[in-house]
């Protein structure tokens, strides 16, 4: 494989999520609008940030009054994610260049992610600069739509008709993106934590049970993947 076809390949890979960033942009840009924010606003802060959850966590809190520390604190958490994956990335892209790692981190979203770090982790293996083609293959793909679509809702609006229901967007989304994720016991432990976390602190202000169940489900799987590495210790010794 080239270089060149190690892009497009990316490129096709990371396809099928069209069909939810299209609705999935296009939400934000209706709610920023409802929200009080003109198009310039809408489209920098999807250009800026490039992370719906956030985006949309952001939002909602400064529609609610929350302070703004509060509303970029809880933003900040949501976003963790994103030193995870860069961590998760280093092995594979790592020998990149300062500036093109930049803009890797830049363009980075769960979907491209996802598709990208399952590829370098399967057969056949792929060069450095494939990995690197690879990667921005499948980045190229989501961001231009995801631009596009907060464009189209923030000028569109209302016009949307409500029967569209295109909120399915977002949790499709994830639920794509973690169900194939959860491949050892840490993963499921802190993934059944998070939704209970999130059901019992629902009742916080400002979306503050979002932080508590964050928070709830790394302890959880830290601690449950500390235990089976103690267990795998005491069985080597026995």
């Amino acid at each position: 494989m080239t270089s060149r076809s190690a892009f497009w390949r990316g490129f096709a890979d990371c396809a099928p999520f069209i069909l939810i960033v299209i609705p999935y942009s296009m939400m934000f840009g209706v709610v920023a609008r409802d929200a009080g924010l003109d198009v310039f606003r809408t489209m920098a802060m999807s250009v800026l940030v490039i992370a719906g959850a956030s985006q949309f966590t952001a939002l909602t809190l400064l529609k609610e009054d929350a302070p703004v520390f509060v509303a970029l604190l809880t933003a900040l958490v949501v976003n963790l994610r994103m030193a995870i994956y860069s961590a998760a990335l280093v092995p594979h892209l790592g020998h990149a260049r300062l500036g093109v790692r930049a803009l890797m981190a830049y363009l980075m979203v769960d979907q491209a992610f996802a598709v990208a770090v399952k590829r370098y982790e399967s057969p056949p293996p792929l060069s450095p600069a494939e990995r690197v083609a690879y990667y921005f293959g499948c980045m190229m793909l989501i961001c231009p739509f995801w631009y596009g679509g907060t464009l189209a809702g923030a000028i569109l609006g209302q016009a949307i008709p409500a029967s569209l229901s295109i909120d399915f967007a977002v949790p499709v989304c994830f639920i794509a993106l973690v169900a194939p994720g959860l491949r050892s016991l840490p993963h499921v432990v802190a993934a059944l934590t998070s939704v209970a976390a999130m059901l019992v602190f629902s009742g916080l202000p400002w979306s503050l049970g979002l932080l508590v169940a964050t928070l709830c489900a790394m302890g959880a799987g830290v601690q449950t993947e500390l235990y089976m590495r103690r267990r795998a210790d005491r069985r080597t010794t026995a």
